[in-house]
């Protein structure tokens, strides 16, 4: 019995109809469950509706757990140790918020809409793109950390000096250029990324000389982890469409 609900709900082998359908109704499930994040007014019916997809959510979370063991395959350990896995947790997160539903005791689990954010992951069990990506920044995690150390680097370089070369009033305007050196730090951040709102930016030609300095290093370093990352999933696509 254990086995053959092991079967049901993991994600679905070629030919395995009745797998298919349980991955096709709890991406369903997981669909309805964040339409109520999509409003900013709280209807009745978003009520009903986080009640039925809590109560489904809370059957497959037991039910993975019950058959952990099958999974994992370090016997009686695997039901202690599956809590504690990635996905597992997901499935956590995705309960909680919603338990104030079932008794006024447990509102302190009635957490900000933004926990329910992490139902959207449950999509990773169900999308083996998603799992390769996943596996790709796992393969590149020693270069893409290399870069991310460079990139704050260079941000908290760049809003030092932005921070020391601009004048605290604006000449022009009479307001405060950066207010405060976290001005400077998201000013940083958006040039680097080569956003730029707009909403802050240099007024002398040192501070405008630097703002475009940063957008030229922006653009090789937001690059790099970017080109890193593709030829890696390409990669691994490869490899899936060999071994099939």
């Amino acid at each position: 019995m254990r086995e053959r609900l092991f079967i049901l709900i993991e994600k679905g082998e070629c030919g395995n109809r009745w797998s298919h359908a349980y991955d096709i109704f709890m991406v369903i499930a997981i669909m309805v469950s964040i339409v109520p994040l999509m409003f900013m007014t709280n209807y009745p019916i978003f009520r009903q509706m986080e009640l039925v997809t809590v109560c489904i959510f809370i059957v497959d979370y037991v039910l993975r757990w019950s058959t952990a063991d099958l999974k994992l395959k370090r016997g009686g350990w695997s039901f202690l140790i599956y809590p504690f896995t990635i996905m597992a947790i997901v499935d956590l997160l995705s309960i909680l918020p919603a338990l104030a539903i079932f008794s006024p005791a447990l509102k302190v689990f009635r957490l900000s809409r933004l926990v329910r954010i992490f139902r959207l992951f449950k999509f990773f069990r169900y999308t083996d793109k998603l799992a390769i990506f996943l596996n790709v920044l796992k393969k590149e995690k020693k270069v893409l950390l290399s870069v991310l150390v460079i990139a704050l680097f260079y941000i908290f370089l760049t809003a030092l000096v932005m921070f020391n070369t601009e004048p605290y009033i604006n000449p022009k305007t009479g307001e405060p250029t950066f207010s405060s050196f976290f001005d400077a730090l998201y000013w940083a951040t958006v040039t680097l990324t080569t956003v730029g709102y707009g909403d802050l930016c240099p007024v002398t030609e040192m501070g405008r000389a630097i703002s475009m300095l940063s957008s030229l290093f922006g653009v090789a370093i937001i690059a790099l982890p970017s080109g890193v990352i593709t030829a890696s999933y390409l990669d691994e696509l490869r490899k899936e469409r060999d071994s099939e």
